[in-house]
């Protein structure tokens, strides 16, 4: 006769493994949660970046001798835009460059400031620069533009820092880099332009 089998004892799961699961579960739910709350504020609030933009600009004034020695005196309106509507915005490091060909002019700083919610701010620059050696190539393009396109190439380039609180997503920080050039007319147009920062 065949004996009948013997049942052994059945293995009880070990209650760390138990409180691990726990754990474990209540770490992944907690983790859906808060990306459910992070994403519905991103729907309800749709953050937008803060930007600096330069508005107008107008060459005023331009010296240039027979020496190859270049003065001129620029007016700039730089326009920081915070386009979102439940969040303001600041700015700081604020610092740009303003540049003629390869030839450095002078340096456009900010101290720090704030934009409200959906609001702009204007910062205007007026730049009278020391009299500037050009080299000759400099000297070339200067006396093209001064004698047949009556139009001179500036270039600002530089960064800003900016930062702001999104609701519940917390505050939010981005450096923001320019690099826009200026074709100014040598008879003091104004020009308005579209040239603003990218974000990184």
């Amino acid at each position: 006769m065949h004996k009948p089998p013997v049942l052994g004892r059945q293995r009880r799961t070990n209650p760390v493994v138990w409180c691990f699961a726990i754990v474990c579960s209540l770490i992944a739910t907690t983790v859906i949660i808060a990306g459910i709350v992070v994403f519905s504020g991103y729907l309800v609030i749709r953050p937008k970046m803060p930007l600096l933009a330069i508005r107008a600009s107008r060459l005023d004034r331009v010296l240039y001798n027979q020496a190859g020695v270049l003065t001129v005196k620029l007016t700039i309106v730089i326009r920081a835009e915070n386009h979102n509507q439940k969040a303001h915005a600041s700015f700081y490091d604020t610092k740009l460059l303003l540049g003629y060909h390869g030839v450095n002019i002078a340096q456009l700083v900010a101290n720090p400031f704030d934009v409200g919610k959906n609001e702009t701010i204007e910062l205007n620059y007026v730049i009278e620069s020391s009299p500037i050696p050009l080299p000759p190539e400099e000297q070339y393009m200067t006396q093209q533009s001064l004698s047949k396109s009556k139009m001179m190439l500036f270039f600002v380039k530089g960064s800003s820092r900016t930062k702001w609180r999104v609701g519940p997503l917390g505050s939010v920080k981005f450096m923001l880099h320019m690099n826009c050039e200026l074709k100014l007319p040598t008879n003091g147009t104004v020009v308005y332009s579209h040239c603003s920062t990218k974000s990184h």
